[in-house]
């Protein structure tokens, strides 16, 4: 007992020299995040690279994975998919036990592409999406299969902690998140403004110490909308002026009525009379545009003034055609510049924030918009849509719309965000479906069934490199918990977009799924690891076991992946142990040892001291 107790201390001494680098078998801290999740809930993505994603999930199959997502995030690809591969993964599962979920191709629903934004490119983005959720039910005619569709694929605004060298202390003692950078975008151009929070240094600003003034992200988009009226009337005002010139310059000559007897000067002053009025027209043809898009993004208190000056400028021309009426094309022109004259002073009153009867400010007409407001108020619309159009084919077995955040700094990144746009979805959704004959109970319960959230964790974890700790990604997890139908199980160190199996990066994981557990979810966890697989060349889903403690044996209970340990490294350390050579010298029975060992073999010298061992 002596001799079998110190060799196994001899063993455990030198323990970490023999196997580098392994740790204690039943050791149930090893790359275990804390919350236990079956194998049948955990699955692996498909390559995006390939359109043969039938031979893609019968790879995950045979590593023994239950679910699977098919991942053809490139449009082009997805369409080189047979028809008939959809129904054979659906066989396929079907005889193996297992399930599948979709991740649709990665395009923008707000409608933005390279070139910006217009109404044109969303009405074919809804189609495409309308056509990857009709055939994504071929994988699953049961129903309800989460299709992922990305919530955006442009820019957005980003959030700084209260501790940032730029927040100021007002904002430090306010409640709500602090903005370091706000996308706008123009509402009619759908081109993107980045407004970065910054210190700038103005006259009589400038503090002892050399400090400037704080200009914030909601101070910069104020400005962008006041200066942007302002630049478009004064390029207006300059070629009115300029129309003016020619008009003072040359009306004393051509006073008269009749026109026809001129002499040179008089036909002159009068060509440049008529010049001055394509000057008049071209200014009254921007001004149509400008008054427009000033009326459409006013508030409505705005839109009455707005309404009055427009009046007025009716009948300021309907005075001006009357002079021409009657023959006076020179006081019909005079007239005319003074209409547009009055139009826009009454513009530059109109699109300057004022202070209303109880000194509240109206702001100017808002035509640029925080992109989070913008994209959600189109993507909301294309997958509403969308998912009326699955509805109306499927019914309750329809595929499940299901949005997932993106990298953060990304549009419509946050918990919030993604709540907001989740929740505008389906109100837009159940108000199509009351239209169409729906009771407003069927349409609810079909909203929230159909409507919901994947949420990446790795994606949402990226808000770490604004300076924000765990409790963030926590927070952001309980705002859509309730909506969360699908999850990406995905880690990094929240500093790129990287996805690690779960347990190897910083994601707080086991405080998110209780979370999610809180929230009622009870989808499927995906991990996207076709990175994974590139770097290390073997298949992350055993690591993926171990992080979520997974049972070995499908009856539940110990012992569980996590506590099988990882293996040693053999071959390091005091060597090759136990090596053939042995064998051949010693054989393999004890009679064959030394006799200091126990057997019969004699001596030489002692292989510690050299003496003789007899």
């Amino acid at each position: 007992m002596i001799f079998v107790y110190s060799y196994y201390k001899i063993g455990m001494v030198n323990y970490s020299s023999i196997y580098p680098g392994a740790t204690y078998l039943l050791d149930p801290s090893y790359n275990y995040i804390g919350y236990r999740i079956p194998i049948g809930d955990m699955g692996g993505t498909t390559s995006i690279q390939t359109a043969n994603q039938l031979k893609e999930v019968s790879k995950l199959l045979n590593q023994g994975m239950k679910t699977t997502e098919v991942s053809v995030i490139n449009p082009d690809v997805f369409e080189m998919m047979p028809k008939e591969h959809l129904k054979e993964i659906n066989r396929l599962n079907k005889l193996t036990g297992a399930e599948s979920t979709l991740h649709a191709p990665i395009i923008d629903p707000s409608g933005f592409t390279e070139q910006g934004w217009n109404e044109e490119n969303r009405e074919a983005v809804e189609r495409q999406f309308t056509n990857f959720v009709i055939k994504s039910h071929e994988l699953s005619p049961e129903g309800n299969m989460p299709v992922t569709i990305h919530a955006s694929q442009i820019p957005g605004s980003v959030e700084i902690p209260k501790t940032h060298r730029l927040v100021t202390e007002e904002e430090r003692n306010q409640k709500g998140p602090i903005l370091g950078r706000m996308i706008a975008v123009n509402q009619e151009t759908g081109q993107l403004v980045p407004l970065e929070r910054e210190e700038k240094f103005y006259p009589g600003v400038v503090g002892e110490k050399g400090g400037g003034k704080i200009l914030t992200p909601e101070q910069g988009i104020k400005i962008l909308n006041t200066s942007h009226w302002d630049n478009q009337l004064s390029q207006l005002v300059f070629y009115k002026e300029r129309a003016d010139e020619l008009v003072e310059g040359a009306i004393p000559l051509v006073m008269q009525e009749n026109l026809k007897d001129l002499n040179y000067k008089q036909e002159a002053a009068l060509s440049k009379i008529r010049n001055a009025n394509t000057y008049y027209e071209n200014v009254q043809q921007s001004m149509l545009s400008l008054f427009h898009n000033a009326y459409k993004y006013s508030d409505p208190k705005r839109k009455e003034e707005l309404k009055k000056i427009s009046d007025k400028f009716r009948e300021d021309l309907d005075y001006s055609h009357k002079k021409l009426e009657k023959g006076d094309e020179v006081g019909y022109i005079s007239a005319y510049g003074d209409s547009l004259q009055r139009l826009i002073r009454g513009m530059q009153v109109a699109t300057s924030p004022v202070r209303d009867s109880k000194g509240n400010i109206i702001p100017a007409p808002q035509l640029f918009a925080p992109i989070e407001k913008f994209a959600g108020a189109k993507a909301s619309e294309t997958l509403s849509n969308v998912a009326v159009s699955a509805y109306n084919k499927y019914g309750m077995k329809a595929p499940i719309v299901s949005i997932e955040n993106p990298p953060y700094g990304g549009a419509l990144s946050s918990g919030k965000d993604l709540k907001d746009l989740v929740n505008e979805t389906r109100k837009k959704f159940e108000e199509k479906l009351v239209k169409e004959g729906k009771s407003r109970s069927e349409a609810k319960a079909a909203a929230e069934r159909l409507i919901g959230v994947t949420w990446d964790t790795s994606h949402m974890n990226m808000i770490r490199k604004q300076g924000f700790g765990p409790e963030r990604i926590v927070q952001d997890t309980k705002e859509v918990a309730g909506m969360v139908k699908h999850l990406h199980y995905n880690d990094n160190f929240g500093t790129t977009h990287t996805d690690l199996p779960p347990g190897m990066g910083s994601v707080p994981f086991k405080d998110v799924l209780k979370e999610l557990e809180k929230g009622g979810f009870a989808g499927k966890r995906i991990f996207e690891g076709g990175n994974f697989f590139q770097h290390f060349q073997t298949s992350p889903f055993v690591y993926t076991l171990e992080s979520g403690g997974s049972p070995i044996y499908s009856a539940g209970g110990a012992p569980f992946w996590n506590q099988l340990g990882a293996p040693g490294v053999y071959y390091a350390g005091h060597g090759s142990v136990n090596p053939a050579l042995h064998h051949s010298i010693y054989g393999a029975g004890f009679q064959t040892l030394p006799l200091e060992l126990g057997g019969e073999i004699p001596g030489g010298q002692s292989r510690f001291s050299g003496a003789p061992n007899q």
